[in-house]
Formats: structure tokens, C-alpha cells, sequence
């Protein structure tokens, strides 16, 4: 399947992104979380027992969290989606140790966060880069959900095939105090072998540029 490679009006880090990360950890997010979004946070802490989390958040068809959940059955496995459509897309068996829920991560990083879950790893697989120069505060790192996210602590992982979403991530981390390991680029023979998601599969078959980016938070 054609894919093009993501079309933006700004070629490097967006000249605001200090002053916008700044601003949101030094403020409170205050929009209301759902109450059921609340409720949903308690239960899932009340249901996945004593074993370490791992997030994988803006999950889609599930792929990805299937395939982290049988590589890491130790671990219990949140797969985060907005879209029933999408998570009604999910065909393989479920592995035990893991479970889909569709709501707004946004939402639910914080209701998780606000009763002090901490999560061992967090995978953010191809996020919408939202790459007009005007949508800097709907990615991850612009957004006021910001401090939510770092709070989960753990190990995270962004991949992207927006290079630059990659170097405004790597900069947030820093303003944030975090210190992200070296960007990797992924070859993209090797991706195609084993693809985590639809999307790295059709983007390697493109020969987008695949960017990886970890940090202990």
C-alpha cells in the first residue's frame, strides 16, 4: 500500500516548543476527567494484580499490544485505543496477560496517574504527528497532558516516522529533565521482518525514515 511521507509547513523544531512545554509544567491541566474514565483507571488497578504494567497507548487494531504481551508474559499489558472501530479490528487470540480499552489516553494517563500508578515500560508507536506548525500543542509532547505522561515513569519508547516529532520529543525530555538514549534510525529491511504495528509495516514498505527514541523515565 502507497504511503507518503508526512507533508509539513516546518522543517525543524517549532520555534514555541520551550516556551509551550515550559508553560505546562509549571501548570495544571484542567480539564475534568470523566468520572467513568476514573472508574476505569481504579478497576484495571483492582483487576491486573501484582505483575509490572506496560502501556501501549494509541494501540489501533491491537497488533502491537498482542505481540507485547506474548513477548513479555511476565509483564500485564494495557492497550489504549479511542476507536471501538479499530479495536474491533483485533483478530489474533488475546494472550492472558493482556487487555484492550478503548478511551482517550489523555484522559486515562491522568486518572491513572492521579492514584500513583507507575507503568515499567510505555510504548507510543507512530502517534498521529499532527505536522502543521499550528498542531504543535496536539502532539504528545506540546499537549498539557505532558506531565501525566512523564509521571507514569517506566521505560518509554516513541517511534515516528516524522523526524522531527522525533527531535521536539528528544527536547521536551530535556526541558523536562529526562535524559532521553541516542535517536535510532530503523532499518527498514529489518522492521519488515517483524513489524509492531500496520503502520511501521506500510511505512518500511515505503522506505519512510523510521526514528526510534527511548528514555528511562
Amino acid at each position: 500500500m502507497e504511503s507518503k511521507a508526512v507533508s509539513s509547513n516546518q522543517e525543524q523544531t517549532h520555534p514555541d516548543l520551550q516556551a509551550v512545554v515550559e508553560k505546562h509544567l509549571n501548570t495544571r491541566f484542567l480539564r475534568p476527567i470523566p468520572p467513568w474514565v476514573s472508574n476505569l483507571a481504579e478497576t484495571l488497578v483492582r483487576e491486573h494484580g501484582e505483575a509490572p504494567w506496560i502501556l501501549d497507548s494509541g494501540c489501533g487494531t491491537g497488533l502491537s499490544s498482542v505481540q507485547l504481551a506474548k513477548a513479555h508474559p511476565n509483564h500485564w499489558v494495557l492497550g489504549i485505543d479511542q476507536s471501538a472501530h479499530r479495536l474491533g479490528k483485533v483478530a489474533q487470540a488475546q494472550p492472558a496477560n493482556l487487555r484492550l480499552v478503548r478511551a482517550d489516553a489523555q484522559d486515562l494517563w491522568r486518572a491513572l496517574s492521579q492514584i500513583n500508578v507507575k507503568v515499567d515500560q510505555h510504548y507510543l508507536l507512530y502517534p498521529n504527528p499532527w505536522p502543521k506548525a499550528h498542531h504543535l500543542m496536539r502532539r504528545w509532547h506540546g499537549h498539557p497532558v505532558w506531565p501525566a505522561l512523564l509521571a507514569l515513569k517506566g521505560k518509554l519508547e516513541l517511534r515516528t516516522n516524522w523526524l522531527v516529532y522525533a527531535e521536539e520529543f528528544e527536547q521536551a525530555l530535556l526541558l523536562s529533565g529526562c535524559k532521553p538514549v541516542p535517536k535510532t534510525i530503523l532499518e527498514n529491511a529489518e522492521v519488515l521482518k517483524n513489524p509492531i504495528t500496520l503502520f511501521e509495516k506500510k511505512y518500511a514498505e515505503n522506505q519512510h525514515v523510521l526514528t526510534r527514541l527511548q528514555v528511562q523515565l
